[in-house]
């Protein structure tokens, strides 16, 4: 019999709120699933994509977010909105690259709801505990990673929106606009990311590549030639493989 798999999770408390929330879970004696290792921020809103991805990269399963409720950030920036925003996006990233979304989670817990963070803790790791150990290509994850700079330049300039209610925020972010927006200006870029981290290992030729990163011939063709053109990567005639410039 194999043992009873225990998902690794990552959790990134609000100081003010949810940390509280935990705090009071555990004085209170409430029972949950102690899977869970914790990092205090002062606000959900500090918590950077790259944490998240740095966390699914060194393996682990789930990553969990806490925030005070909308509208109860103890800062006049209110970064809990900024979270909310960024699971949504990071969701949309993560799924281009094999990762569950279900495995990032966003959740509004206040100081005095101990037993609302323990249900919720409970509820995140049964979630995982269904969908397995996490076991994404970290080949994928890094080129997100390295287009992280571009990725926020677009999400500033393009992304951000400021909604009151969370069933804006996931309205929009699941529209047909968003997401061809999201196509256009970084899928592409991501493919092209994910290209020029494989190359960094050896030269490989078309196939190879298409067959490593899960593309048809032709989608590596398009982003191979476009890789070229911007001199990321060059072609040996003889050898019949792409290396980086």
């Amino acid at each position: 019999m194999q043992p009873e798999f225990k998902p690794r999770i990552l959790g990134f408390l609000c100081n003010w709120c949810s940390y509280a929330g935990a705090d009071l879970a555990g004085v209170s004696r409430y029972q949950y699933p102690p899977s869970m290792k914790i990092i205090r921020v002062m606000c959900s809103g500090r918590v950077d994509l790259e944490f998240v991805l740095r966390a699914f990269s060194n393996g682990i399963d789930g990553v969990f977010i806490g925030g005070c409720w909308l509208g109860e950030c103890h800062y006049v920036t209110e970064g809990n909105y900024d979270a909310l925003s960024m699971m949504h996006l990071g969701k949309k990233l993560l799924e281009r690259v094999g990762v569950h979304p279900d495995r990032l989670r966003l959740e509004w817990v206040s100081a005095s709801q101990g037993m609302r963070y323990a249900e919720v803790v409970s509820d995140f790791t049964g979630r995982l505990k269904e969908l397995g150990p996490q076991d994404a290509s970290k080949l994928k994850l890094e080129a997100i990673r390295k287009l992280l700079p571009y990725i926020k330049l677009v999400e500033r300039e393009k992304l951000r929106v400021r909604f009151e209610s969370m069933a804006q925020y996931e309205e929009f972010f699941a529209s047909e606009a968003l997401n061809s927006l999201f196509d256009e200006l970084i899928a592409d870029k991501l493919a092209i990311s994910q290209i020029v981290v494989l190359l960094q290992q050896q030269a490989l030729s078309p196939g190879e590549i298409a067959d490593a990163l899960g593309m048809t011939p032709s989608q590596a063709a398009k982003h191979l030639n476009s890789s070229a053109r911007q001199r990321l990567v060059t072609f040996d005639d003889r050898e019949k493989r792409y290396a980086l410039a």
